[in-house]
């Protein structure tokens, strides 16, 4: 509860900015809304300043039983860097999950930096692959959730302006930066590397 608070979570669940209402049926749509936040606490990572988004997908996968909770009930993880064989030429989604109420396959985009138009066609690109390749015909349309490091409405609203499939974009917060000296290396380390060193100096003598 405490954690729920801190993170606003009465007003940031479902609030990601998303073209559900149009692109899915009711009540498919409200609930696809409602499992979204505007901003996910990434609180529970440490990554160093200038992280990549390769970094920030692993430790997600670290963290998976955190990041599992923060994205709510019902996700079930299916993999990272899950590739699929499009025209002959493997590609990777960032993550792949399945939500067992909505009946069906949730790609996540995950990006270290702001919200950029290209993302969303990019989305895109892999939730048709999806449904291509993968969906069943018993799954739902499948729902694309792009997450960044920020975002502006008006530029979401016009990048989603033309796209069929069913998406959402939020961000997230929190994420920890190492401090400088856990970067460098311990007394420990640094005794035993000087030792070493003396060593290697004594027998050139």
């Amino acid at each position: 509860m405490i954690n729920c608070i801190k993170a606003d979570y009465y007003h940031t669940s479902g609030g990601a900015i998303s073209n559900f209402a149009d692109k899915l049926p009711s009540p498919q749509s409200e609930l696809a809304q409602a499992i979204t936040k505007d901003t996910y606490d990434f609180g529970f990572l440490t990554l160093e300043e200038g992280y990549k988004e390769e970094a920030l997908e692993t430790e997600l996968e670290k963290h998976l039983t955190r990041f599992l909770l923060e994205l709510g009930t019902g996700f079930a993880y299916l993999g990272r860097q899950k590739q699929i064989i499009i025209a002959g030429r493997p590609r990777k989604l960032d993550m792949l999950f399945y939500h067992i109420h909505l009946r069906c396959y949730i790609v996540i985009e995950l990006k270290a930096t702001p919200f950029q138009p290209e993302y969303a066609g990019k989305l895109n690109y892999y939730v048709n692959a999806v449904n291509d390749l993968i969906k069943g015909p018993d799954d739902n349309p499948t729902i694309g959730l792009l997450i960044c490091s920020n975002k502006d409405e008006t530029d979401v609203q016009y990048a989603f302006q033309g796209i069929q499939t069913p998406m959402g974009v939020a961000s997230y917060t929190n994420v920890q930066i190492k401090e400088i000296q856990d970067q460098l290396p311990s007394v420990e380390e640094l005794t035993k590397r000087i030792r070493l060193l003396e060593e290697q100096l004594s027998k050139k003598k």
